[in-house]
């Protein structure tokens, strides 16, 4: 799509500086930018490389300013670069209808205008959405509804019985609605107990590639609206997680956890079961939890604690071996002065 710089600016809510007519027709970093293209730059390090490159336009801080490059001034450059890339790349579109190589259940009720991908099967009594698209070997289960606009993409896995909202998307090998980690020692061997529950994931959520979410042994472990999760992450059943949190690469959620709204789990953060985690919670990367943690808490470290604690407890932590150094001459000191008084 071509667009000139002032359409760009009124599409991402900015003002130009510069020649406003300036031909913009894609999103480039600066060292590779052309002509055509619109960069961005969110400090002055970032613009005097945008200034030295060929783009069109720079999507810059409020305040700033250039004798080179016309200037598409914005509040947040990061938000204004999110808004201005579907512009120039805008979603893909897929054909409705559905793929000869596709079973769909007779009871499926499918939107004329989804698209229904090679390989997909679709099972008894579900629900397809306008425009959801799936991409390519998707099993949707028996009873499942999937709200529209959404994009399953190749090889996802949806077990009966899930709630999928609207403008969900699942990548590629996401599973959501398997078994709950359920079992109870019975005369010396596990006995499973029957995940009999499902899984509901409101609008607006985006889960990462292999990622899986568990099906609840009674009731329903929950999405909340507009969360995001990465790639590798595990939610257990009977979680539920609140409006808009972002779950970080290889994050885990054990069974019967609520987080609040907003909530961050960073990388490889661990969350034990049946606590309650607050809104605007941040869990840092690698943070191992095991109770309970108040709203607009950020927690750090294994047991997680308060962040400003934790990185006492690390910097003391780092002081140990002088410590100990400094105990063992003060121990031999002692000795010696006991050797000399006998």
């Amino acid at each position: 799509m071509e667009l000139t710089a002032l359409q760009v600016a009124d599409r991402v809510g900015g003002e130009v500086v510069g020649d406003g007519s300036v031909l913009l027709t894609g999103f480039a970093p600066a060292d590779s930018a052309g002509p055509g293209d619109l960069t961005f730059a969110e400090n002055e390090a970032y613009l005097n490389r945008a200034e030295e490159s060929a783009a069109g336009a720079v999507l810059a801080p409020q305040g700033f300013s250039s004798r080179r490059k016309t200037l598409i001034r914005v509040a947040n450059p990061r938000v204004a670069f999110a808004r201005a890339l579907p512009l120039f790349l805008p979603p893909e579109d897929y054909p409705p209808g559905i793929h000869p190589s596709a079973v769909v259940a007779s009871t499926a009720v499918v939107d004329p205008t989804a698209s229904i991908g090679p390989h997909c099967v679709v099972g008894e009594r579900a629900h397809i959405g306008a425009r959801t698209a799936l991409l390519g070997g998707n099993h949707v289960g028996a009873d499942c509804r999937i709200g529209d606009d959404c994009r399953l993409f190749p090889n996802v896995v949806v077990y009966p019985q899930v709630q999928i909202g609207h403008r969900v998307r699942l990548h590629a090998g996401v599973v959501i609605g398997a078994d709950g980690f359920g079992y109870v020692l019975d005369q010396g061997q596990h006995r499973k107990v029957p995940q009999i529950g499902n899984v509901i994931i409101e609008d607006d959520v985006e889960i990462g590639a292999n990622s899986t979410v568990d099906r609840a042994a009674l009731g329903s472990t929950i999405i909340g609206r507009g969360t995001k999760i990465d790639n590798l992450v595990m939610v257990a059943h009977n979680v539920v997680v609140g409006e808009h949190c972002l779950l970080i690469s290889q994050s885990g959620i054990a069974g019967s956890t609520r987080l609040g709204n907003y909530c961050i789990l960073a990388g490889q953060a661990g969350v034990a079961g049946h606590l309650k985690i607050g809104n605007k919670v941040t869990c840092a990367a690698q943070s191992g939890v095991m109770r309970d943690i108040p709203d607009n808490t950020c927690v750090l470290g294994s047991p997680a604690v308060p962040d400003r604690e934790a990185k006492r407890q690390f910097v003391a932590i780092q002081q140990l071996p002088d410590l100990i150094r400094r105990v063992r001459e003060l121990e031999k000191e002692l000795a010696q002065r006991k050797q000399a008084q006998a």
